[in-house]
């Protein structure tokens, strides 16, 4: 079994971490390169950002952030949010990114996927999708599509894209656990990476999620922000679940 990852998301929205319940009611946590460092210590595997309001509001994501962040941190960064154009994503990684993710472009653009797995890598491109399970949706989470999740996967996988984060609206900052009958569907259907995301309340969600889905890392936020459990303790309980784990900096913590 491939080693799996926990890679905590930081949702930023101006400059600030926030976190809210199914895309809502939006909770300002805390400086964003403070906690990534943060979780960098105690074990993270990788750190995402995403600019939850950039696509909405017609702007680049904060070139500040992303700096003082990639000068900080010496895990993976993957950044998203109002990725438009190849020369977004060539801006994205000359600050210092190691992967961006891309949402709601894509889904008008699919091209742009095929364009930047050319000339930056598969390894650098995600496709960030949020789905109640059957469309899929974009600007947030705010608009359905129409697009059925499962061929627009399908289609992400056959046009180069690296991975895939899955986020399940119905899920997100729910804390009820991750939407396992979702995942379970996309990761029978395609062969590349699949990141959880969207409702673990808890490490035994992670270890739940991992045992029944195929998924290779699992994205979590709001149980680090408001100090529910730790990188430390989540791994922990992976190991006693025979979870293979990149153990990262924190081995003598384990």
């Amino acid at each position: 079994m491939l080693k799996k990852r926990i890679i905590p998301c930081l949702d930023i929205k101006d400059g600030k971490v926030v976190k809210g319940i199914n895309f809502l009611n939006l909770i300002d946590v805390g400086d964003p390169v403070i906690l990534a460092k943060e979780y960098e210590k105690q074990g993270a595997d990788e750190i995402v950002f995403l600019d939850i309001s950039a696509t909405c509001e017609n702007r680049a994501i904060a070139g500040e952030i992303l700096k003082r962040a990639s000068s900080t941190l010496r895990i993976p960064l993957t950044i998203g949010g109002g990725i438009c154009s190849i020369d977004d994503f060539r801006n994205i990684l000359r600050l210092g990114a190691d992967k961006v993710s891309i949402n709601s472009a894509a889904v008008k653009n699919p091209d742009i996927i095929l364009q930047a797995v050319k000339e930056f890598g598969t390894q650098c491109v995600v496709v960030a999708i949020d789905t109640d399970g059957e469309n899929v949706f974009i600007n947030g989470g705010r608009f359905d599509t129409g697009v059925k999740l499962i061929d627009w996967v399908k289609k992400c996988e056959a046009l180069g894209a690296g991975e895939i984060l899955l986020t399940s609206i119905n899920t997100d900052g729910t804390k009820i656990g991750y939407d396992v009958k979702t995942l379970k569907k996309v990761a029978n259907c395609i062969n590349m990476p699949i990141i959880a995301s969207g409702g673990c309340g808890n490490a035994f969600d992670i270890v739940d999620m991992f045992k029944k889905t195929k998924c290779s890392g699992a994205l979590v936020a709001s149980i680090l922000h408001y100090k529910t459990t730790t990188i430390y303790d989540i791994k922990r309980e992976m190991i006693k679940s025979k979870i293979p784990i990149r153990r990262g900096y924190s081995n003598d913590r384990l």
